[in-house]
């Protein structure tokens, strides 16, 4: 910890209007039924960015509302963190581009691409950049449009996915709130797991790399999920345990919305099956980047989580990746209402 504590100010989160069900996702899938996809995900709609929104309209609209829920312009902000792996366009930043669309004229901007464990790999970036400068502020933003990179002749991925951002503003807090222990790892072995194979400098974008559809996302299910269940439980024991906590110290729980079913089964692995879930993924499916502080927002926005308690954080995802993190909330009376009033769905 730094000798100020550092936490999140404040949060905001943005889902397109366009409301995806089942039964027009089963119209474009192959062998899918509304049905098969309850059952095995817990998804019952997701959202899509409407034709003319990209990553960087979402993240702005989300980083606005955490703004105006810390009462904080645009210009006060020092940092700028986006965690995407479908951003604008390969170059320049898309961090740049939610800088302009807000009017973040100070900002030093970067984006960050881990995939759907981004956010948290954005927050310990955020802390330690605020820790040797003092009295600095940082948006963090998760923001993903997974709409534009499905193949609906693959029923795993496609119904999965949907779009979304979700933003906090990390700033000093007054003690004891803020960030506690973060643990991040990475298994490049198993890299090949979730992707999209085609348009960077091994295999860049061609006529033949389209037509075969190597454009697309993927992902081995099952195996995905074997690594979360074998990997996920013993960083979150190492996590509480550095931090001198239990299971029974969490307030609540905020795990990457990957799947119903699986963070379900996630939570009951880790110990952490009587502690509070924020939960997005039956109304927004899996946000990639997004799934973290969209369903920390939404848990916020309800009153599940109050000032002064243990918030655990997990993302996990390509890479393969994972972080976990506690912070400790420090929620001025103020703060929820402003999220809530400025939120859209």
């Amino acid at each position: 910890m730094t000798a100020v504590p550092i936490g999140i100010l404040a949060t905001g989160g943005y889902v397109p209007d366009r409301v995806v069900t089942n039964e027009e996702i089963c119209a474009l899938v192959p062998d899918a039924t509304p049905d098969w996809i309850l059952s095995r995900t817990g998804i019952v709609t997701r959202r899509y960015a409407a034709p003319d929104q990209a990553t960087s309209d979402l993240a702005a609209r989300a980083a606005g509302r955490a703004l105006a829920a810390a009462g904080v312009t645009a210009g006060e902000v020092d940092y700028l963190i986006v965690s995407t792996s479908t951003g604008d366009s390969p170059q320049p930043p898309t961090a740049c581009g939610v800088q302009d669309l807000i009017g973040a004229r100070n900002a030093a901007c970067l984006d960050i691409n881990v995939v759907c464990s981004g956010f948290v790999y954005g927050l310990e970036i955020a802390r330690g950049l605020l820790g040797v400068n003092p009295g600095t502020r940082a948006l963090v933003i998760g923001a993903d449009v997974y709409s534009r990179c499905l193949d609906y002749r693959d029923r795993c991925t496609s119904v999965l996915l949907g779009d979304g951002a979700g933003a906090v503003l990390v700033g000093s807090v007054p003690a004891p709130g803020g960030f506690g222990e973060i643990c991040l790892s990475s298994y490049g072995d198993a890299r090949d797991l979730i992707g999209v194979a085609a348009g960077g400098s091994r295999l860049p974008a061609s006529a033949s790399t389209v037509a075969g559809g190597q454009h697309f996302f993927t992902m081995r299910g099952r195996a995905v999920r074997d690594f979360v269940l074998d990997n996920i439980p013993p960083l979150v024991d190492k996590l509480l345990s550095r931090a001198g906590l239990g299971p029974g110290d969490v307030g609540c729980f905020v795990p990457h919305q990957a799947n119903g079913r699986l963070i379900g089964e996630l939570a009951e692995r880790c110990g952490l099956g009587g502690v509070p879930m924020a939960r997005v993924v039956e109304r927004y499916g899996n946000l990639g980047s997004a799934s973290v502080p969209v369903a920390l927002d939404d848990a916020v926005r309800s009153g599940a989580v109050a000032g002064g308690d243990v918030v655990l954080l997990a993302g996990f995802g390509g890479g393969m990746a994972a972080g976990a993190g506690l912070v400790r909330w420090f929620s001025p009376s103020s703060s929820a209402s402003s999220s809530a009033s400025g939120r859209s769905s």
